[in-house]
């Protein structure tokens, strides 16, 4: 299990579930969808680049401070909560991959914020372990998410229904697919926005949409009840996706979403990456490629 990209962002669910119970392509445009092109487009159309962040540990850890109580204000506009979690984003990204800074940064960051934090680099460092290093880019298509509020009354009704707690099934859509953004099939084939293959799902879909949001998320919480997440929750999270690593970040983000519902602002705002041998690449809203493409002939027309 766990091939290239782990099943699109982590995951597959291809292990084999108990009785349910009873050349390339590529179109970036700034927003919307695009029919694909027969070659990329100019720079100048090109997606949004990544957030600038400095690379001195003290003022990057002072930074992220900052944007994570942006995030959590109440008054903050739309254009500064999504700058703030883009930037916060790239803060944690960038610490996870530097262990050797985390004498400058923890330090830096204040108590009531210490937990938040170590639980989101230490997800991010479980998932760079599972996340092999590419140098193409995938035939995905990157769209934007369902509404938040859709995606969070999506969780609460399987919650209802499964047991499974809604900050459960938010940390593995996020983890999987970035909350629905991304649209492509893994190289195990799984598919829709909870990462699932279609013999899976037709197991515990009841019948709906594998790329709906709704159905998928309903079928992700039947899964884990079926799999024991009552009574184990590592042990059911694991068989969604087969890796301790991977239930580790599931439980490190579903902490993060129970001690501070307000994190969903920031991960909801989170943008698409993808880790290439020439570093993390931005897969903006709008980027579609009908099969894999080289990373620096992506980056030619598209600097980050």
């Amino acid at each position: 299990m766990l091939p290239a990209v782990l099943c699109a962002l982590l995951g597959c669910t291809d292990s084999a579930p108990p009785a349910p119970p009873s050349s390339a392509t590529v179109t970036v445009p700034a927003i919307t969808r695009a029919p694909a092109t027969t070659a990329p487009p100019a720079a100048t159309t090109a997606a949004r680049a990544q957030p600038q962040i400095s690379p001195d540990p003290t003022r990057l850890a002072d930074d992220l401070v900052a944007d994570e109580r942006t995030l959590r204000d109440p008054s903050a506009p739309e254009s500064a909560l999504v700058a703030a979690a883009r930037r916060q984003q790239a803060a944690y990204r960038a610490i996870g991959r530097h262990p050797d800074w985390d004498a400058i940064t923890r330090p830096r960051i204040p108590p009531e914020l210490l937990k938040i934090y170590d639980l989101n680099v230490d997800a991010r460092r479980q998932l760079n372990v599972l996340t092999e290093v590419k140098d193409t880019l995938p035939a995905w298509r990157i769209v934007a998410p369902a509404p938040a509020d859709t995606l969070l009354a999506h969780y609460r009704e399987a919650e209802a229904a499964s047991g499974v707690g809604w900050n459960y099934l938010a940390a593995i859509n996020l983890i999987e697919s970035r909350f629905g953004s991304i649209e492509g099939l893994s190289t195990a084939g799984a598919q829709g926005p909870m990462q699932f293959l279609p013999s899976t799902f037709e197991a515990y879909g009841n019948g709906g949409d594998i790329r709906s949001p709704r159905d998928s998320i309903m079928a992700a919480g039947r899964h884990l009840a079926a799999n024991g997440f009552a009574e184990d929750r590592d042990q059911a999270i694991f068989r969604y996706n087969n890796s301790d690593h991977y239930v580790r970040a599931v439980n490190d983000y579903a902490a993060v979403l129970a001690a501070d519902p307000a994190a969903f602002v920031g991960y909801y705002r989170w943008d698409v990456y993808y880790r290439t041998a020439a570093g993390d690449v931005l897969l903006p809203i709008g980027y579609e490629s009908t099969s894999p493409i080289l990373v620096e002939e992506y980056l030619a027309e598209h600097p980050q």
